[in-house]
């Protein structure tokens, strides 16, 4: 199997739909001959001509709208919003239109629109291109949401996303793109909604999503040396959740702590650990642990943005907090 980045994949991906289905085109800032701000569409206009690789104004708002539009006729619109702080700028088109096309009214009108845009820490980017948003699209009803830590992963679930009748919103990290993976050059679609675990393990159940996956598993390797047994579930995909593969681990642990990168208040990991006490709070032999950002914009300075992120140190220090 050969191995490519999550750049790379997540253009095969594209690649792939639009040759299968003339309906997939793409918008966005810059996304024709300059290839996108992180060249993740470098080349598609070169294949598939300006008709379906089309430059948009600098207007979230009329990227999303057109989107919407567009989907709302039987097209299927891959939309870029370069940085995912500026989705703000589109959330009356994502949240108040976009998400209820569908239940308004009744099945008849449907929104097949995926929403690619990419967040996180890392590049001193500063509070307003590096925030980590994703929980303000899982708390909407009618959006899914999708959240790959792997090459593998951003090119299957990009691929359900693109043929799914609902729309999604495909949230990438600035430094995953240049991590290499293995991925095949078969045909292959990861279905939305279904978890992965990276890592099994008996002693705790750590639940980390996009980057935070990768720096789990440097922590579990070091802990490994220690006798504790990390097992490492990445939900994919976080609305809809895979509930049940994350019951299923802590049942056998006993122990949970959950990782992401996004501020702690109200975010991804409230909900999974508000589920885990609901559903499975007699398995629990310790509280529910969170690894997250503080609760603060995010600094300009690269020493205070490692500071306020989550690292390998902090989920090291919780596992060993909950072990004992």
């Amino acid at each position: 199997m050969r191995e490519i980045t999550y750049r790379e994949a997540v253009r095969e991906a594209l690649r792939e739909e639009m040759r299968r289905d003339p309906s997939v085109f793409l918008l966005g800032e810059d996304i024709a001959e300059f290839g996108g701000s992180y060249k993740v569409t470098q080349g598609l206009l070169d294949e598939f001509g300006p008709e379906r690789v089309r430059n948009t104004p600098i207007s979230e708002a009329a990227i999303v709208g057109a989107a919407l539009g567009a989907a709302l006729v039987g097209m299927r619109p891959v939309a870029e919003i370069m940085y995912v702080d500026f989705m703000a700028i589109a959330m009356d088109q994502i949240v108040n239109q976009m998400a209820k096309i569908r239940y308004m009214f009744g099945g008849k009108a449907k929104a097949p629109a995926v929403i690619r845009t990419q967040g996180g820490t890392g590049r001193s980017s500063a509070a307003q291109h590096a925030q980590s948003l994703e929980a303000w699209f899982v708390h909407v009803p009618g959006l899914k949401v999708v959240q790959p830590s792997t090459p593998y992963d951003a090119k299957g679930l990009m691929k359900a996303s693109i043929r799914d009748d609902n729309p999604v919103i495909f949230l990438e990290h600035k430094l995953l793109y240049a991590e290499k993976g293995l991925v095949p050059e078969e045909e292959y679609v990861i279905p939305l909604g279904k978890a992965d675990i990276k890592r099994p393990g008996k002693d705790v159940t750590v639940v980390a999503t996009s980057r935070m996956v990768l720096k789990a598993l440097n922590a579990a390797k070091d802990l490994e040396q220690e006798g504790i047994d990390v097992e490492i579930i990445d939900p994919r995909t976080l609305t809809p959740l895979d509930e049940d593969t994350i019951l299923e681990s802590v049942k056998k642990t006993g122990k949970l702590v959950v990782v992401h990168e996004a501020v702690r208040r109200c975010g991804i990991g409230a909900e999974i650990a508000a589920t885990v006490a609901e559903k499975a709070f007699d398995y629990l032999d310790a509280p529910v642990k969170r690894v997250t950002a503080l609760d603060t914009p995010m600094p300009f300075n690269p020493k205070l943005e490692a500071f306020v992120t989550p690292d390998e140190d902090k989920i090291k220090r919780a596992i060993r907090e909950l072990v004992g």
